[in-house]
């Protein structure tokens, strides 16, 4: 069993020391949390519970402590993916809801399990997700003076469960200003991708990310046999012709784990039952 997370970027200019050692410790707290999870649970549901874990902290830029789009207004975009059945689901500019992630969860069974704007708030309310705001004085704050973080937080989560099944879970609160109706790569195959070979959850500039279809091509070229830190390698060196801003977070189906960004710092923390790692 394995597991690996992300909360977006670290911008040492933008953010002071207590705040990096906050994310550092949510992020180990949450990944050990998360592991202990999936001791008794599938991937899918390790890695639905840990985004839901990373939306409720307002450290990271989803769910509670999203950004404000350039209307005033919070749109959130969560997609699910499970490697074993392909089956993928998720919200696009869902509002006022605490789980997106949640939402998405709800809808893998159906047969339509991508839902976008008022169709993902309507079958959010009929499933008994209630109104809530998930917008924090902070982030008012960063609206009203214009001081947004550009698209660099979104949280995921790969996990590899004891029967050896992959799953990935990404969950975005957006990149702070953006023009309404803007769709990020969260839940789409570029930023969150999965199937029995490996698993990867992206974030950053979503836009680039879709450019190089980040997640997908990792995951296609581990399935074609190669490792998955060459495929990672590869795949991020096609970003560098336009200076693309992303990171990524993988496992593949032997329990390798691995993770990279083309501008620093991702923070991100990983757990194999024995060591933590978080980002420095």
């Amino acid at each position: 069993m394995k597991i690996i997370i992300h909360g977006g970027f670290f911008s040492e200019s933008t953010t002071d020391a207590q705040t990096k050692a906050d994310k550092q410790n949510a992020l180990k707290a949450i990944v050990t949390q998360s592991y202990e999870y999936l001791e008794s649970h599938t991937a899918v549901e390790t890695a639905a519970y840990a985004v839901t874990l990373l939306e409720n902290d307002v450290l990271f830029n989803a769910g509670t402590g999203s950004q404000i789009q350039s209307d005033g207004k919070i749109r959130m975009s969560a997609a699910l993916m499970d490697g074993t059945t392909k089956k993928m689901s998720g919200v696009i500019n869902i509002e006022d809801v605490k789980n997106p992630i949640e939402v998405a969860v709800q809808l893998m069974p159906f047969e339509d399990r991508i839902l976008g704007g008022e169709g993902a708030i309507q079958f959010a309310r009929e499933h008994g997700f209630e109104v809530f705001s998930t917008e924090i004085p902070q982030r008012r704050k960063e609206y009203e003076a214009k001081l947004g973080t550009k698209g660099l937080g979104t949280v995921g989560c790969v996990a590899l469960d004891k029967n050896g099944n992959l799953a990935v879970a990404t969950s975005t609160g957006g990149k702070g200003f953006e023009m309404v109706g803007r769709i990020s790569d969260s839940a789409t195959v570029a930023g969150n991708y999965t199937n029995e070979f490996c698993g990867v959850s992206c974030t950053g500039v979503g836009e680039d990310i879709v450019s190089n279809a980040t997640a997908a091509k990792i995951v296609t070229r581990v399935t074609d046999g190669m490792p998955i830190k060459e495929a990672f390698a590869k795949t991020f060196a096609e970003l560098k012709p336009y200076d693309g801003f992303a990171g990524a977070i993988g496992i593949d189906h032997n329990g390798n784990m691995y993770h990279e960004d083309s501008h620093p710092s991702m923070v991100f923390a990983s757990y194999d039952g024995k060591d933590v790692e978080v980002f420095k």
